[in-house]
C-alpha cells in the first residue's frame, strides 16, 4: 500500500504541468513589469473652440486627441470641441503624470496660457 501511495504522490504532486504554469506566470509577470518600465505617460493641454484649455494624461497623446475629436472621453471636450494639442510633458510613471495633471488643472486660465506660451512643448520629468 505504501508503494502505491508513493507512486500516487509522485505522479500528482510533482506534476510537470504545475511547474510549467508557474514558469509561464513568472514570464508574464516579468514581461508586464518590463513593459510598464518602458512605457511613458504624458500630461497634455488641449486648446478648445471656445478658447478654454483641457488638461489630461495618457500614454498615447495622438490617439487620445483623436478620441477627444470624435467625442469619446471627457464630457468637457464633447461640449467644447478640441482644436489642437498645445502642450505636452512626458513622465516615466503614471503617478507622476497624474500629480502634474492635478497641478495644471489648479492653474487659472491665464497661468495655463503662460505655461503654453513660455514652457517647452515636450519636457521630460527630471530624475531626483
Amino acid at each position: 500500500m505504501s508503494e502505491y501511495m508513493d507512486q500516487f504522490t509522485m505522479k500528482y504532486t510533482s506534476s510537470p504541468r504545475r511547474g510549467t504554469i508557474c514558469e509561464v506566470r513568472d514570464l508574464v509577470r516579468r514581461a508586464r513589469s518590463r513593459t510598464k518600465e518602458r512605457e511613458s505617460y504624458f500630461v497634455y493641454l488641449l486648446l478648445c473652440d471656445d478658447g478654454s484649455y483641457y488638461t489630461g494624461y495618457t500614454n498615447n497623446v495622438a490617439l487620445r486627441f483623436e478620441r477627444h475629436k470624435k467625442g469619446y472621453g471627457a464630457r468637457y471636450t464633447r461640449i467644447r470641441r478640441p482644436k489642437r494639442v498645445v502642450y505636452v510633458e512626458e513622465f516615466r510613471t503614471r503617478g507622476a503624470a497624474i500629480r502634474r495633471e492635478l497641478q495644471i488643472k489648479s492653474l487659472s486660465h491665464r497661468e495655463k496660457h503662460e505655461l503654453v506660451s513660455i514652457g517647452s512643448h515636450s519636457r521630460i520629468e527630471s530624475v531626483d
